[in-house]
Parts: C-alpha cells; structure tokens; sequence
C-alpha cells in the first residue's frame, strides 16, 4: 500500500484546509485509516481515525469539533477537513493505515503499518 498525503499549505488563523489521503497498491477497503501530525519537537500526535468498513470514527480532544475525518470509496481516498485552524495546529501532517484494528486502538501509531510522506500545514497568527 502506499499513501499520498496532499492539501497542505499556508492558512490564517480561523481559516481551514482539507487533506487527502489517496491510497494505491492495495484495495484498503477493510482498512482503518488514522491522520497523525508531528510539530518541530514534539511527539506524533493522533488526530483522527476512521475503520472503513464500519465507519466507526475516533478523534483526539483536541480537534473534536474542527476536524472531520471522511472517506470516499470510489477515490480510495480519505480526508481530514480542519476548521477553525489555530497557530498551535502547525506541523507535518501525516496518514497511515492498518488491517484488523480494532476500536481501542484507533489512536495507537503501531496500529497502523502503513504511512504517507507527510504534508506541512502552517498556520499563521
């Protein structure tokens, strides 16, 4: 499987983004698909995921209420529309996704054995 992450970029604050995570290689459909970010310093972050096959989703507090995490079947693709964007949101941005995870470990980054390059979001102030 490979992912492409896109959509990255620069926004003001308040403002909003959306990413794509387009895969290839391998039908995903049974996958469970996570977005992560990592800022300079800081450790990888969970932000959103959701089992495909079951549409069971899971976010972090942190972005519960401004990030949305949705899939299109026909693309193969998954997103993670961002509203509200704040200066704390910078960092790089990534997807993964794993096979046979289940519900309690959605926001577990060994959970995913799959990864995309990563796409930088700055949001300025």
């Amino acid at each position: 499987v490979q992912l492409q992450a896109s959509g990255g970029g620069l926004v003001q604050a308040g403002g909003s983004l959306r990413l794509s995570c387009a895969a290839s290689g391998r039908t995903f459909t049974d996958s469970t698909v996570g977005w992560f970010r990592q800022a300079p310093g800081k450790e990888r972050e969970f932000l959103a995921a959701i089992r495909r096959r079951f549409r069971n989703t899971a976010y972090a507090d942190t972005v519960k209420g401004r990030f949305a995490i949705t899939v299109d079947n026909a693309k193969n693709t998954v997103y993670l529309q961002m509203n509200s964007l704040r200066p704390e949101d910078t960092a790089v941005y990534y997807c993964a996704a794993g096979f046979g995870v289940i519900v309690s470990s959605m926001r577990e980054p060994t959970s995913y054995g799959y990864w995309g390059q990563g796409t930088l979001v700055t949001v300025s102030s």
